[in-house]
């Protein structure tokens, strides 16, 4: 059936979903397995399976595969992407397909001027459940998984699985201290220096929008990496997470401005004396926003600062900055700072041109040796082209450089190419 005649038969008994219906480009690309999609029930279940709201452009479009129950409650979508990646270090390298500012070797290495790679582990499969009720709202089951295993070795990992029951997410998904939609859009998979997009075991609340604003709450399972004093000893954490926001958006969800706060208690013990476990807080504020100019052209960016959050920031996360020395058998929560701005281009709708420019820096590390991390800045340059609508082209330019604590320094280049074919 054409989407004009679907549309025809559906809006009038429908009104309430119009604006949804009319935006959703589903069923021109779907494959319906099983079922009937023109039920009224599944008018809903299709169009949040299409969203986009609080995605990142690195999330994977609509699923290409349907199955549909003939109640027209619940909707089941197979999908993924294959993600063929190349790249060309020069005039300095990074050992990984993910380019890591953190791993630039400081000072530069001659060994290490050039480098080639190539990789699909950062390919995708997910699957996703979309079933409407009248008490509850939609029902979301979100899996997603890819082949980026431990080493840089293929093998299947799990990204996000969660599941939304009205306005409460339960499951493993970007920590509520980020924001999707801002996130620069890049086909490196490691991203700017500064940008937090951390996943996180949680159990999230967010309010639904009253003209414009909106806020969020979680509690999550808390990621931690120290840099451990003499006589001292990371212990299991015993406090959550806590992350909160709140959202001001216009322009139909196009654009918003977000401020997010974020507390944590982090344990360790020292082993002089008799021995006795601590606290350490920790806590980060964020500044994050996407605004449409007009015209197609977007700009977006972030700004945080905190004390203890390495976990959080890109460059930093397990690199052992949540916790450091203080000089004796004491740890302290060191501060960090990074800012992320850009600007993305879209004339028409398969063509995506973007830039993006990210810092970030360690402080309170005097004590540690010379060679600690010290800032971070991140550079990068692309453009994306679709070329039907599940086939995308990308080339992009990344520079980076790392400063460490005694003042040398290393940096990187590097050429990526991508093309990636959605199903």
């Amino acid at each position: 059936m054409k989407k004009s005649l679907l549309l025809a038969a559906l809006l009038p008994a429908l009104p309430t979903v119009a604006s949804e219906v009319v935006t959703d480009t589903i069923y021109e690309r779907a494959i319906i397995l099983s079922g009937n999609p023109t039920h009224p029930g599944h008018i809903v279940n299709l169009a949040e399976m299409n969203s986009r709201i609080n995605k990142a452009f690195e999330d994977p479009e609509a699923p290409r595969f349907l199955f549909l129950d003939k109640q027209g409650k619940v909707a089941l979508g197979i999908g993924g992407y294959l993600k063929a990646m190349g790249m060309y270090d020069f005039d300095g390298a990074i050992d990984d397909n993910s380019f890591v500012v953190n791993k630039i070797p400081v000072p530069m290495n001659p060994e290490q001027r050039q480098r080639f790679g190539a990789t699909a582990a950062y390919s995708s499969i997910f699957l996703k459940m979309v079933a409407h009720t009248s008490k509850l709202g939609p029902i979301i089951v979100y899996l997603q998984t890819n082949f980026a295993g431990d080493g840089g070795n293929y093998g299947l990992t799990l990204k996000q699985a969660y599941v939304t029951l009205g306005h409460v997410t339960l499951g493993k998904m970007r920590s509520t201290f980020c924001d999707a939609p801002a996130l620069a859009p890049t086909i490196d998979e490691q991203g700017p220096v500064a940008q937090t997009s951390t996943k996180n075991m949680q159990i999230q609340y967010t309010s639904p929008s009253y003209r414009g604003f909106s806020w969020g709450i979680a509690v999550e399972q808390p990621g931690t990496s120290y840099t451990l004093a003499p006589e001292t000893k990371s212990i299991s954490q015993r406090v959550p997470d806590i992350p909160a926001y709140v959202q001001y958006g216009w322009d139909g969800e196009k654009s918003h401005v977000r401020l997010s706060g974020l507390f944590r208690q982090m344990n360790y013990r020292s082993l002089s004396g008799t021995g006795k476990n601590h606290f350490a807080t920790g806590w980060g504020a964020r500044f994050s926003t996407i605004a449409s100019l007009g015209g197609g052209v977007s700009l977006y960016g972030q700004c945080v600062y905190g004390k203890g959050i390495g976990s959080y920031i890109n460059d930093l996360s397990g690199e052992g900055y949540d916790l450091i020395a203080d000089g004796s058998d004491r740890l302290k929560a060191p501060g960090v700072f990074g800012y992320t701005v850009g600007v993305k281009y879209e004339p028409v709708s398969r063509l995506l041109v973007s830039a993006t420019y990210s810092g970030t820096r360690l402080y309170d590390a005097a004590g540690l040796p010379g060679d600690t991390y010290r800032s971070g800045q991140y550079a990068v340059a692309n453009i994306f082209y679709t070329v039907w609508g599940d086939l995308r082209f990308g080339l992009e330019y990344l520079h980076g450089i790392r400063k460490d604590h005694d003042g040398l320094s290393g940096h990187a280049n590097r050429f990526a190419a991508a093309a990636q074919y959605s199903f």
